[in-house]
């Protein structure tokens, strides 16, 4: 079942067990259970540590987890290959006595959950988002005996998948309803399941030097440019990485011919935190004001907990998120068939239509990658011409399972359980038509995260981003802003991050004249 390379990268890691490890395999004779059993003997092959014995677990075929001590189910319905791979050598390890890494301060949330979860996930061995909501899920089992937890492969539990409605993925479920979709962190679906991260956790924060709002790649440079200057440094985020751990491939980044959002960011991560730079996650600001009653000036920024902290100088670097259409359907059908990424999504809508909207850079590519993988891709675009790169459409006008409709106003996405059909008017002719999809891909731009700054002193343009100088100021003193929340033409990684730089020093500058 395994090939060699992937027998010689487990065995490396099975050498770390520390404690003895027995996989429950519950498995019949048809195909499926063979591919399962196979996978399940070639891994107990390569440890002493491992026994396998037969057991009824609630999916056939599927495999469970259990090491010496007292924790929650794991169980894996289907075989862990592609990037789940990861999440079964990381289970393996952590059941074998390997305690998981995260934060005294997660670790103490997790434990404290008293009520029994019975969460399911439905993955695709192809997307990029799923393994993180199943190796959350699991390090809670292995922490909190009343958390327990089934990855469940899509493609081989197929009927599964469609029984529930699932046409997005990571598909999250509690004693079998559907809770939420789509990418997680571990701070979010600690929240989802009802573990809030206490305004406590912020209490007691002495006043930083900068402090940095946001997650991704403008912040992460701002914070890493901030703390090599030597001053106190401080990032608080509802999570790390931003927009970019959603893009798979990136070939843009110079000293980088390929690499993947979350590899990007989590390097990025391993800087910050190396720089003992104080990250904050598990909440969002909601408000930033100058301080009231301090010896020397301050900005406060207060969280939607109610936490307050307090800093010499800010930068906002809080990026933006895709654009809704605001039309009848769009979010009724999210997760049912109305998708943002195609790299996690695609793969369950194969030999179906499916429609992209928007015809950008964004649309093309996700159109082209589409193409290799369901019937037939309509792509819809409000103007009468593209607006993706001349190399893209030629790519795309390659294609014979792709059709183009220009001038086309989405009005409409529609169905009874599901999504299937949309509907679309003509700008020309004013004539209305409707289109059968099971699959509808939005890729219409980019909103700026800056609500929470309507009421502030910092000014906004009619488009809602931050308007900032050449240092990266604002309207309000002591605050910088950098990345897609500002009013910069470009909206692209290297852009982001050089502008978190020219922020960081910005700030840095202000705190040297004042």
């Amino acid at each position: 079942m395994l090939d060699q390379n992937l027998k010689n990268q487990l065995a490396q890691y099975l050498d770390m067990l520390k404690t003895e490890v027995t996989i429950g395999l519950s498995v019949t004779n048809d195909e499926k259970s063979n591919k399962v059993r196979g996978f399940v003997e070639d891994v107990a092959s390569l440890s002493d540590k491992i026994t396998v014995v037969e057991k009824d677990l609630a999916y056939t075929p599927a495999f469970e987890l259990k090491g010496v001590f007292d924790h929650g189910q794991i169980i894996f319905a289907g075989v862990p290959l592609g990037h789940e791979f990861a999440s079964f050598a990381l289970a393996i390890l952590q059941v074998g006595g390997i305690v998981p890494k995260i934060d005294e301060g997660t670790k103490k949330r997790i434990q404290a959950i008293e009520d029994v979860q019975n969460l399911e996930t439905i993955v695709s061995l192809s997307c990029h988002n799923c393994p993180e909501v199943v190796q959350s899920f699991n390090i809670m089992a292995v922490l909190n005996p009343k958390i327990n937890h089934t990855m469940i492969e899509g493609s081989m539990f197929q009927e599964t998948a469609e029984d529930r409605d699932v046409l997005a993925v990571p598909a999250i479920f509690k004693d079998g309803e559907f809770l939420e979709g789509g990418k997680q962190t571990m701070d979010s679906l600690l929240e989802l399941i009802g573990s809030k991260k206490s305004s406590d956790d912020f209490a007691d924060k002495p006043a930083f030097d900068v402090l940095i709002i946001g997650g991704g790649p403008a912040a992460a440079t701002a914070a890493v440019y901030a703390a090599r200057k030597g001053v106190k440094t401080g990032l608080v985020a509802s999570e790390f990485g931003g927009q970019v751990v959603e893009t798979l491939g990136i070939e843009n980044i110079p000293g980088f011919k390929y690499t993947e959002g979350p590899d990007f960011m989590a390097n990025m991560k391993e800087q910050v935190t190396a720089l003992d730079v104080d990250v904050m996650t598990g909440a969002l600001a909601s408000d930033i004001k100058e301080a009231e009653n301090s010896s020397n000036r301050l900005i406060e920024v207060e969280l939607d907990n109610g936490a307050k902290i307090e800093s010499r100088t800010v930068v906002i670097a809080t990026g933006a998120r895709w654009r809704l259409l605001g039309i009848p359907g769009e979010t009724e059908f999210r997760n049912k068939g109305v998708a943002y990424c195609t790299h996690c999504d695609g793969p369950l809508f194969k030999g179906k239509p499916v429609a992209v909207i928007g015809g950008g850079n964004s649309g093309i590519e996700a159109t082209i990658d589409l193409a290799a993988m369901v019937d037939h891709v309509t792509v819809l675009e409000f103007l009468p011409e593209l607006k993706a790169d001349q190399v893209l459409q030629d790519n795309l006008y390659s294609l014979n399972n792709v059709t183009v409709i220009k001038n086309a106003q989405t009005t409409g996405l529609y169905g009874d359980s599901r999504l299937e059909r949309l509907e679309y008017t003509d700008r020309e002719s004013g004539q209305e038509h409707s289109l059968e999809v099971e699959g509808c891909f939005i890729q219409v731009g980019l909103v700026p995260n800056t609500e929470w700054l309507k009421e502030s002193e910092v000014k906004l343009t009619d488009r809602g981003e931050i308007l900032v100088d050449g240092e990266g100021k604002t309207s309000l003193e002591g605050v910088y802003a950098a990345g897609d929340a500002t009013n910069t033409v470009f909206k692209q990684i290297v852009i982001a991050a050089g502008s978190g730089a020219t922020a960081a020093l910005g700030a840095f500058n202000y705190l040297m004249r004042n």
